[in-house]
């Protein structure tokens, strides 16, 4: 049977993805007493980047914050693995940090990483508010638009 989460995710009609394995020397995921410490996750769906470039460039701020989106469903993901596939074990969604690939004049990063906090919203309610860094950077792996990191809070 599943969770209440779990029914949650099926109702935004949201499949949670096979967890990749990292092409670098890093964990996906590390656990340090309650907190679970996610590494930063590419917008990938299907093992591809669902877009590449610089927002405000070649990538919309609507198509970014829906890259943001599907890097927070990687984070639920690992999430999920991280607590023996018992979804319900998340407490809260203590912090994310949203990176954003644009050019110095782009300034509408909040606004792209809502992507991946109203989702932990949709999903978790009030146990998906968390806080939240969104910042620019030239550029980041693969030639994403964005990337998102999580800390959470499990039993």
């Amino acid at each position: 049977m599943t969770g209440n989460y779990e029914k949650r995710l099926s109702e935004l009609g949201i499949e949670l993805p096979k967890v990749l394995v990292p092409v670098a020397n890093y964990v996906p995921y590390a656990i340090s007493g309650s907190l679970v410490y996610i590494s930063g996750q590419l917008p990938l769906r299907d093992g591809k980047l669902m877009f590449k470039g610089k927002v405000g460039d070649t990538v919309s701020i609507d198509n970014a914050a829906a890259a943001a989106r599907q890097s927070a469903v990687n984070i639920i993901s690992l999430v999920k693995l991280a607590c023996d596939g018992d979804l319900d074990r998340m407490k809260r969604v203590v912090r994310l940090g949203g990176f954003v690939a644009a050019g110095s004049d782009f300034t509408d990063h909040p606004k792209v990483i809502n992507g991946a906090s109203d989702l932990m919203v949709e999903v978790f309610g009030d146990a998906g508010r968390h806080a939240r860094a969104a910042v620019g950077c030239p550029s980041l792996p693969l030639d994403t638009p964005v990337e998102v990191d999580a800390i959470i809070e499990i039993t």
